[in-house]
């Protein structure tokens, strides 16, 4: 694996898509023009555990040219939301797993994955948190769009109209249901086979490897096993594509195994003073029943969990920039609570959280 230059993020990748196609982004990752371009996500497949298992999935970890950062927090919804507006969580406001939203009943928590309200199975958000209202940015798909590219999605059916879909890529384009490996492959080589002059971009999804991960453990024997048939899938695809296509492939963040689990409805002291709590189980969110408990709650939550997360205040947290180095507007802003940034641990609570594998 190699980098050059400045460390390279998922938001480069659609900006750098964008300037092969003639648009005026920069091309940061130094990418070649062609008629055709297929970005394949991978949920869950990080760098590090890649390299240790280059043996399972030789043809990915050959084809490395570039380690991307995922961003912070690196969770699906916000690394998703990255990829597809080019920009960090602090400009598109996909802030967490979940976060603070206003309600007419006060805060509440939005699920941003499942864009529901309270919890992943709560109630639906699409009417009263209308996903393109509550990420307005325009993305990089909707430039392509308004260039001439035709845009198609290979994804889960569920995703064709989600919320997180409607927030983050914005653009209209074909669907092609696709869930499993081989509906994916299918799906990836009926768009890019074509003998039109006109280019198409293809986004494609598949998230096995991070269910495996989240269900068996990371770098478990299922996780190994279905990295090695995504392997062969690339592999498949490198042969069959066209030469007249590109094909991109990242994951949307890595994951380790916790070396801790913490129930924070277990530790009374963690709740004094706190109106709700966001976030997943790395990267939690504190917001306050009033802005003066700031320094008790910081310093309770620093003496319970100090060994394993590091808790800062908002202010902290962006002026380290945390959430990317452009500040957030006064919205987005309010998304953000005091940020416990768990090491290596597992912060789990009845607020709802992804589960006890944590990611990087």
């Amino acid at each position: 694996m190699t980098t050059t230059g400045p460390m390279r993020t998922l938001a480069d990748v659609l900006p750098s898509v964008a300037a092969t196609f003639g648009l005026d982004y920069g091309n940061p990752l130094a990418l070649t023009p062609n008629r055709d371009v297929v970005l394949l996500v991978i949920d869950g497949l990080g760098a590090e555990p890649l390299r240790r298992h280059r043996d399972i999935a030789p043809t990915l970890a050959n084809q490395v040219t570039t380690t991307l950062m995922a961003g912070f927090p690196a969770t699906t919804a916000a690394s998703l939301a990255s990829l597809a507006v080019g920009a960090p969580c602090a400009a598109h406001g996909i802030v967490g797993y979940s976060f603070a939203v206003p309600d007419p009943g006060g805060l509440r928590v939005l699920n941003a994955l499942r864009w529901r309200l309270d919890a992943a199975t709560g109630p639906d958000a699409s009417d009263s948190h209308p996903p393109e209202a509550m990420q307005h940015r325009r993305s990089r798909l909707q430039d392509l769009a308004a260039h001439g590219i035709e845009v198609h999605y290979v994804m889960p059916g569920y995703q064709g109209d989600s919320g997180l879909t409607r927030a983050a890529f914005r653009a209209t384009g074909t669907m092609h249901p696709a869930s499993t490996l081989a509906e994916v492959r299918a799906e990836i080589l009926s768009v890019a086979t074509h003998s039109e002059a006109s280019s198409r971009f293809a986004y494609a999804y598949f998230g096995d490897l991070d269910a495996a991960g989240h269900l068996h453990g990371p770098e478990s024997e299922a996780w190994r096993t279905v990295l090695r048939e995504v392997d062969a899938c690339v592999a498949d695809l490198l042969t069959d594509l066209p030469s007249a296509c590109t094909l991109l492939v990242t994951g949307d963040h890595g994951m380790i195994e916790a070396d801790a689990v913490l129930d924070l409805d277990s530790r009374g002291a963690l709740h004094r003073g706190v109106r709700l709590i966001a976030g997943e189980s790395r990267v939690r969110h504190i917001h306050l029943e009033h802005p003066d408990a700031l320094a008790d709650v910081t310093a309770c939550w620093t003496g319970e969990l100090g060994q394993h997360a590091r808790i800062v205040s908002r202010e902290q947290a962006l002026d380290e920039h945390w959430f990317g180095r452009m500040p957030p507007d006064p919205v987005v802003r309010g998304r953000i609570g005091i940020s416990s940034r768990s090491r290596r641990a597992a912060a789990c609570s009845s607020v709802p959280s992804e589960n006890r594998w944590s990611r990087p």
